[in-house]
């Protein structure tokens, strides 16, 4: 064993962690991710800046928002952004979205 080749053994972090999000992590909370990751770009930053992704289960995206105003304004944008979000997700998860108010995190 100790002229084994150390190099041989090593396993680069973003393996591990994939292994490890594959293998423990429930489906939605990969689709969360994904949605995390493109929210910016799919509903512009105006958007971004007053509402933010907090769950997501069976199709429907709970959104928290900022003010009272700010759901009233989604609601008439609703059905774009989720054909944003799902265009940039390539695939058609996200049926509905659900607007409340909440704490906005960056």
């Amino acid at each position: 064993m100790a002229n084994e080749d150390p190099k041989k053994k090593l396993i680069h972090i973003s393996d591990i962690l994939k292994s490890a999000f594959d293998k423990y992590r429930p489906a939605m909370d990969t689709e969360m991710t994904r949605i995390w990751d493109i929210w910016d770009q799919a509903v512009g930053q105006p958007i971004a800046m007053n509402a933010k992704p907090d769950a997501f289960k069976d199709g429907v995206l709970m959104v928290n928002v900022s003010s009272s105003a700010w759901i009233h304004q989604l609601k008439f944008l609703e059905k774009e952004m989720i054909v944003n979000l799902n265009k940039r997700l390539d695939q058609a998860i996200v049926s509905r979205i659900r607007f409340k108010i909440g704490k906005i995190h960056s």
